[in-house]
C-alpha cells in the first residue's frame, strides 16, 4: 500500500509548529581567492506548496500577525540545517528590526537566537523590510548581540529602507549592494559610478561589501577588477539545500581570468561634467538697468557714463522686458536730428523686445542650443541673465561662444563628441590600468587612408558620416568586456585587444570598412574607383577610396612596464604609419623589440605618435 504523502499547513502557526519549513543556502564567495566565506541561510515553505515561496511565507505571516515568529523559525531552521550539514565559514541570516527587538527585549538573552551555533560565526542581516523610526533605542539590541559574538550586515543596500544614514549610524561589518546596481554593472556607466561611490565609503567606514545578484561572467570581472572583495548570485550558485562545498569550474575560471575588465565609460563623464556644471552667473556682466519709462536721453547717459557697456536692459518692476544693444544705438543717434527728435521718447523704440533671456543656473551645454537658433542678434546684443526670472546682470556673445568651446574641448578629452567613445583621459587610464595589471595586450592604432581628399570633396558633414561608420566597424571588431576602444580624434582610433582571437577581429574590420566605406562616394566615383583633387602641393591628383589601416604592438605579460604608455602609443603609430603602406592594411610588431625600433623613432617615422596623447 502506497505511503501517504504529508499533509501540508496552510495555516502559518501550524505550519511552523509542525517543522515544515526547511533551509536552502547560497555561498558567498571571496574574489580574492575564490574560498567560500560563509552562506546565507534562506527559508523555504514545503516543495510544491503555495507557501514554498519565502514571499508567500511572510505574507501569510503579516496577514496572521506572526512574522517575528516566523522569523525565530526561520532562523532556528537555517541553524540546525547548517551544522547539520557541516559548513563552514559564516551564517547570513536575515532578521527584521522589529524581530531583533521582541527577541532581545524584556532582559532576554541574546545568546538564545543562537542555540546550536557560535554568535561569533553568524551575521545578521538587516532585511529591507528594517524601518527602525528610533535608531538610538534600537542600537542596545545591536551592542547586545555584537556583545554575543554576532556581526552585522547591511542588506539590499541602495533600496527600500538600506539608507546611508543607517550605514553611518550602524557601522556595520558587511554592506550588500543591492542586485539592482550589480546586475548588467559591466555595460551601465552609471551602476558602476554608483557602486564606486559605494566602494570610496565602505573604505572609510571600514565596512567589507557584498555584491548581490552576479549572474554574468562580465559583471564579476568588473567587480573583482574595481575592487569589490566578495559576491553572491547564480554565476555561483542557486540557493540549494547541500550547500556547495567549492565553486564550479566556470566560476572558479572567471575569478582566475587573465584579462582586465573594460570599465563602462560614462558617455558625459565626471571631468566633462565638471566642466560643463559652470553655470551662467560666471559670466555674468553686473550691469545697471533701465526702467520700461527712461527716454533715450536717459540710456545715451548711461552709454556716456559707462563706455565698456555693450547693452543695457529694460525692465518692469525687476522684470526684463527688452535690451538695447550700444552700438546700434550710438550709430542711429549719430544720424542728423536723431537725438532732437527721440530723445525724450520712450527707450523701447530703439529696443530688442524679444531679448534672450538665460537662468543663471542654467549649465553652459543647456545654453549651447541658442548656437544653432536662427535668431543670431544675441550674439551682438548679448543676453540677460535672470535669477528665477528676476533681473540679475546682462552677458555677451562673445563669453558664451567661449564658455561653451571651452567645455567641449574638456567633454572632448573625455568622450569624443561625435562617435561618444572614450578620449584620451579614459584611454590613458586604461592603458596604465592593464601595465600595472603586467596584463598582455595588442595596441592597435586606428587611421583612415585618403580621408582628408574624400573630406575635401564632400565636405563635412559626409566625412562625420565615415567616421561614425568607423566607430561601428571597429565596435562590432570588439569583445566590449575584453577589448578597450577609444577615439583619439579625427580618423584616429586605439583598440586595446585583450582577445586571443583580436587578429581576425582586426581584420574582419578592415574588410567591413572598406567593402561599407564604398556606399558614401557617388555612383560616378565609384565607377572611377575614386576621386580627383589636390594633394598637399596643391597639384592635381587622383585619390583612390577610403579605407582602414591598422597598426599593431604586441605587449606581452609583465612587459608593458619597461615602455610605459607613452612608448606604446609611439610603438603603435609607428606600426600604423607601416600599415598605410601595405596593401593588407594590417601590420604587426613586437614591442619587446624596442631597441631595434629606435631608428625609426629617431628619425621621425612617428612623426604622428603625438595624436596619441593629446
Amino acid at each position: 500500500m502506497a505511503a501517504t504523502a504529508p499533509t501540508v499547513a496552510v495555516n502559518i502557526e501550524a505550519l511552523i509548529a509542525q517543522r515544515q519549513l526547511r533551509a536552502v543556502f547560497q555561498p558567498i564567495v571571496d574574489f580574492g581567492d575564490g574560498a567560500i566565506l560563509g552562506y546565507e541561510g534562506l527559508i523555504r515553505g514545503p516543495a510544491g506548496s503555495p507557501l514554498e515561496t519565502p514571499a508567500a511565507l511572510f505574507a501569510r505571516a503579516n496577514a496572521a500577525g506572526c512574522t517575528t515568529a516566523l522569523e525565530r523559525a526561520a532562523a532556528t531552521t537555517c541553524i540546525e540545517a547548517f551544522v547539520q550539514l557541516g559548513c563552514t565559514g559564516k551564517l547570513f541570516l536575515n532578521f527584521s528590526a522589529d524581530a531583533l527587538r521582541q527577541l532581545t527585549a524584556a532582559g532576554r538573552n541574546a545568546l538564545a537566537l543562537f542555540d546550536g551555533i557560535d554568535a561569533r560565526r553568524v551575521v545578521i542581516e538587516l532585511t529591507e523590510q528594517s524601518t527602525i523610526d528610533d535608531l538610538r533605542n534600537f542600537m542596545p539590541v545591536v551592542a547586545a548581540l555584537r556583545a554575543a559574538g554576532a556581526q552585522f550586515a547591511l542588506d539590499d543596500y541602495g533600496t527600500a529602507n538600506a539608507s546611508m544614514n543607517l550605514w553611518v549610524q550602524l557601522h556595520p561589518d558587511i554592506v550588500k549592494i543591492d542586485r539592482f546596481f550589480i546586475q548588467d554593472i559591466a555595460h551601465d556607466a552609471l551602476k558602476f559610478e554608483a557602486v564606486r561611490a559605494m566602494q570610496h565609503f565602505a573604505q572609510a567606514s571600514g565596512a567589507r561589501l557584498v555584491a548581490e545578484g552576479i549572474e554574468t561572467e562580465a559583471d564579476l570581472i568588473v567587480l573583482r577588477d574595481m575592487g569589490i572583495a566578495s559576491g553572491q548570485g547564480f554565476f555561483f550558485g542557486r540557493p540549494d539545500e547541500r550547500a556547495p562545498r567549492t565553486l564550479g569550474e566556470r566560476a572558479r575560471e572567471a575569478l582566475l581570468a587573465h584579462h582586465i575588465a573594460v570599465f563602462p565609460e560614462a558617455t558625459h563623464s565626471t571631468g566633462a561634467s565638471a566642466a560643463n556644471n559652470a553655470p551662467a552667473r560666471k559670466m555674468m556682466v553686473h550691469a545697471p538697468a533701465l526702467p520700461r519709462r527712461a527716454t533715450n536721453n536717459e540710456v545715451l547717459d548711461l552709454f556716456n557714463r559707462l563706455p565698456d557697456l555693450h547693452a543695457v536692459a529694460v525692465v518692469e518692476g525687476e522684470t526684463p522686458v527688452a535690451l538695447i544693444n550700444r552700438r546700434a544705438f550710438m550709430d542711429r543717434y549719430a544720424l542728423p536730428y536723431h537725438r532732437e527728435l527721440f530723445g525724450k521718447k520712450p527707450c523701447l523704440q530703439f529696443a530688442n523686445a524679444s531679448p534672450v533671456l538665460i537662468e543663471q543656473s542654467m549649465s553652459v551645454e543647456q545654453m549651447a542650443t541658442l548656437l544653432a537658433s536662427d535668431d543670431q542678434r544675441y550674439l551682438a546684443d548679448g543676453f540677460v541673465i535672470t535669477d528665477n526670472g528676476r533681473y540679475a546682470g546682462l552677458g555677451t556673445g562673445e563669453s558664451l561662444v567661449r564658455a561653451v568651446t571651452e567645455v567641449r574641448i574638456q567633454a572632448a578629452r573625455y568622450a569624443n563628441p561625435l562617435t561618444f567613445l572614450p578620449g584620451n583621459i579614459p584611454i590613458s587610464a586604461h592603458i596604465e590600468r592593464l601595465l600595472s595589471n603586467d596584463a598582455g595586450f595588442h595596441a592597435c592604432y586606428v587611421d583612415l587612408n585618403q580621408f582628408k581628399p574624400f573630406n575635401d570633396q564632400y565636405g563635412y558633414w559626409q566625412g562625420d558620416e565615415v567616421l561614425k561608420f568607423a566607430a561601428q566597424v571597429l565596435a562590432d571588431a570588439c569583445d566590449p568586456t575584453r577589448d578597450f576602444l577609444g577615439h583619439v580624434g579625427g580618423d584616429d582610433f586605439l583598440i586595446l585587444f585583450q582577445s586571443g582571437t583580436w587578429h581576425d577581429r582586426a581584420r574582419q574590420a578592415i574588410a567591413s570598412f572598406n567593402a561599407g566605406a564604398l556606399r558614401f562616394y557617388a555612383p560616378a566615383d565609384r565607377l572611377a574607383g575614386g576621386i580627383r583633387g589636390e594633394d598637399r602641393r596643391g597639384n592635381a591628383t587622383f585619390f583612390s577610396f577610403v579605407t582602414m589601416a591598422i597598426g599593431c604592438v604586441h605587449i606581452a605579460p609583465g612587459r608593458g612596464a619597461q615602455h610605459g604608455s607613452e612608448a606604446i602609443a609611439s610603438l603603435a603609430a609607428l606600426a600604423k604609419r607601416r600599415a598605410k603602406q601595405e596593401a593588407s592594411g594590417l601590420v604587426v610588431i613586437d614591442g619587446g623589440d624596442s631597441a631595434a625600433l629606435l631608428p625609426a623613432l629617431a628619425h621621425g617615422e612617428t612623426h604622428d605618435a603625438g595624436a596619441a596623447q593629446k
